[in-house]
């Protein structure tokens, strides 16, 4: 039998000849560990719908972030539940808000780790929205400067960059104006520029106690049938002020990720999201999957579609998984 010149099986023969062709290389580096911080003290509560994921008052989010750090992990994103919540989300901006107090106490147990930080209003609003309702309608400019004394207030308690996903037209510019105003001009911005209106976002609502009260997000957040407009939104994050460019969620989405990739030259964020997560971590306890493998095919192909930095639960089970490779 005749043969092309090249057989592709001659550089799959064994493991090593396989990772010295491989293309797409996933490492510590390209990850970011979600938390869920709230108040209290000794607090370690598991979410019932996010297998190995927990609720955590701030002296147990900083042994968790210790933990992160000693995995070699560069950054973490803090999300807030308030002890109480008002129509304006005042405890978002507050001084000695729950994420503000973490922020501080992150900074001060690991000061070499990343820590940025959720800003949107909905963990804080007694309504569930990401803005100031006005009726039954969502207020776009009147939210705008509450974003922006959110995220002046996380920079000043010490947060090394701010990630905006409320998708409020205009914010990074708002929130990039108030923060060069401040004094704090040297916080990058990492916007959620193509978030999408996705039913993936389920387990993270219950997390985060952030489910609306009346309604949707679809007059804020992207309809998942749109792609040019994904594009659109990221190149007037650009224009607007963004370091960072962030896809939400992933993996229905490695096509947006992919287009962002080719037409932004911004490093590029995606989100692998709580619903993401949560069937891969239910289909391994049930036996369906190697849920090891699942997890780790699922982040090389969001790399692979072109992210730099994927925002992951899995952060710190595939750093385990990689160290465990060296």
């Amino acid at each position: 039998m005749l043969f092309p010149d090249y057989r592709p099986r001659r550089m799959r023969q064994s493991d090593a000849l396989r990772r010295m062709i491989q293309e797409t290389t996933l490492t510590v580096n390209d990850l970011i560990q979600p938390f869920f911080v709230v108040q209290g003290k000794g607090v370690r509560e598991p979410i019932p719908s996010m297998e190995g994921q927990y609720h955590l008052s701030i002296d147990e989010l900083t042994k968790s972030a210790k933990e992160v750090y000693d995995l070699g992990i560069p950054a973490i994103i803090l999300f807030g539940l308030p002890e109480k919540k008002d129509p304006l989300g005042t405890q978002a901006y507050a001084k000695n808000g729950i994420v503000q107090q973490a922020i501080k106490a992150v900074k001060n147990k690991v000061p070499e780790l990343v820590v940025i930080t959720d800003v949107c209003l909905c963990q804080y609003t007694d309504h569930g929205h990401c803005g100031i309702v006005s009726g039954k309608q969502i207020d776009n400019d009147s939210t705008l400067d509450l974003l922006a004394q959110m995220a002046l207030s996380h920079a000043k308690a010490g947060a090394d960059m701010v990630a905006p996903s409320d998708m409020m037209d205009g914010r990074v510019t708002e929130i990039r104006g108030f923060l060069d105003e401040n004094e704090c001009s040297h916080i990058p911005i990492m916007s959620y520029s193509a978030k999408y209106c996705s039913a993936f976002y389920g387990p993270f609502r219950e997390a985060a106690h952030s489910a609306p009260q009346f309604g949707d997000r679809r007059t804020y957040q992207m309809d998942p049938a749109n792609s040019i407009e994904a594009i659109r939104e990221a190149t007037m994050d650009v224009e607007e002020g963004a370091d960072i460019i962030m896809v939400k969620p992933a993996l229905p989405y490695l096509d947006i990720i992919y287009r962002i990739r080719q037409e932004i030259d911004l490093p590029v964020a995606a989100y692998n999201v709580s619903g993401e997560y949560a069937m891969i971590k239910a289909a391994d306890k049930l036996g369906w999957i190697d849920g090891n493998r699942v997890m780790m095919e699922t982040l090389i192909s969001i790399k692979r579609a072109g992210a730099d930095l994927i925002l992951t639960y899995f952060a710190m089970d595939a750093a385990k998984v990689l160290r465990n490779r060296t």
